[in-house]
This record gives structure tokens, sequence and C-alpha cells, in this order.
């Protein structure tokens, strides 16, 4: 059953279609958004993947003032609903997290890195409920991940955005390195695909 829905997840990059009949965004959280918006744009049906922040009190936040902010680092996905729905998304986000951690993820601590679902209309929450408890029953464990009403979405500074895959050059503490690079580095020592692995074993759709 689940290499069956892996297979229809599509785990693979492909073009955007220009035929695309039923476009829709929707936000997630899930810890350090350059490693969530990697992630998801592996995934067939997704069209686009935007870093950003949401969820909090101030306006118009920059990654410098988060703090105290209340808001998420979130990812907000554009996808074809016709390729890939809603509830395989939400599939694939509660087994790419560690949604039983409230205070942060893997090496991230912090309200800023905390999981949530947001959600625009009651279709999307009784889809996000089902999904939470589905992951629930599957992990065997309590989930903490909220699920929130949609607030305004806020994209992150530029620098911010396909960080994974940018051959910008940086100062790291193994010296100058592409983005690309920095990204594999920090990704692994924070331990992300250790402990999704950890957590859901063969269900861990992107780790490593």
């Amino acid at each position: 059953m689940f290499k069956a829905l892996t297979l229809a997840l599509g785990l693979l990059p492909v073009a955007q279609t220009a035929l695309a009949e039923d476009i829709r965004t929707t936000v997630v959280a899930g810890g350090c958004f350059w490693c969530v918006e990697a992630d998801f744009e592996k995934l067939q049906g997704v069209q686009d993947v935007v870093s950003g922040y949401s969820g909090g009190t101030t306006q118009n936040p920059t990654y410098d003032t988060l703090k105290g902010s209340g808001h998420y680092e979130v990812v907000q996905i554009t996808y074809d609903a016709d390729v890939v729905s809603y509830d395989q998304l939400l599939y694939a986000f509660f087994r790419s997290v560690d949604p039983t951690d409230a205070g942060g993820q893997f090496c991230d601590r912090g309200d800023t890195y905390r999981t949530a679902i947001f959600v625009s209309n009651p279709a999307e929450r009784a889809i996000a409920e089902d999904a939470k408890e589905a992951a629930q029953r599957a992990l065997g464990r309590t989930i903490v991940t909220p699920i929130l009403d949609a607030a305004t979405f806020y994209r992150a500074e530029d620098y911010h955005q396909n960080y994974y895959k940018r051959e910008d050059r940086v100062i790291t503490r193994r010296g100058i390195k592409t983005m690309e690079e920095a990204y594999k580095f920090y990704r692994d020592a924070c331990g992300r695909d250790a402990r999704v692995t950890q957590l859901w074993g063969d269900q861990a759709l992107f780790a490593n």
C-alpha cells in the first residue's frame, strides 16, 4: 500500500503543466523552511513552493524580527489538485517532520520552528483532522501539530528562496561553500533525516 501511494505521489521532479485545471495553495510549517521547500518540490503535481512566515501578530515580519512575533517559518505550496490531492500532501507532510515535538524541529528550537497546518475552509480542516488522526494511529504516539486557521502569508527574503539548490557562495564553519553545499551540511548536521527515519521508518518519504 505504501509503495502504491508513493507512486501516486510521484516523488520525482516534473515540469509544470500549462493545462492544469485545479490549482490550489496551502501553507504548512515543518521547521526549517529550506528543508520543507526542498522536500515538497520533489512531489509530482506541486508547481511551486515559497518560503515565508505566517501565524504571528506582527506585520511584514523578517527573518531578523521573528523572535517573539508568534510567526512560524512556513512554506506556501502551489499544487495541481488534479495530480496530487490535499490529503496526499498532508500524508507526505506528517511523514517529513517530527509531529510529536512541540518545542521546534530537530536542532532548531523555539516557537518559530514548530509544526502546523494552516487551513482555509471547513473542508480542508476536516481533511487535515483526518490526516492527523491517521498519522497518529500509524505512529502510535501523540501528535502535537496544531491545525490553525489560515493567516496572512509573508514571503521570506529572496536569499531564503530555493536555498537548497543555489550556487551563491556563503561562509560556513567548513569554509566558503555554495548555498547548496551549506544546505546539505546543515540538513545532515541537524539530524532531520535521521530523526524522521527513526520515527517513520520506510514511510519517511523524503529522508535520504
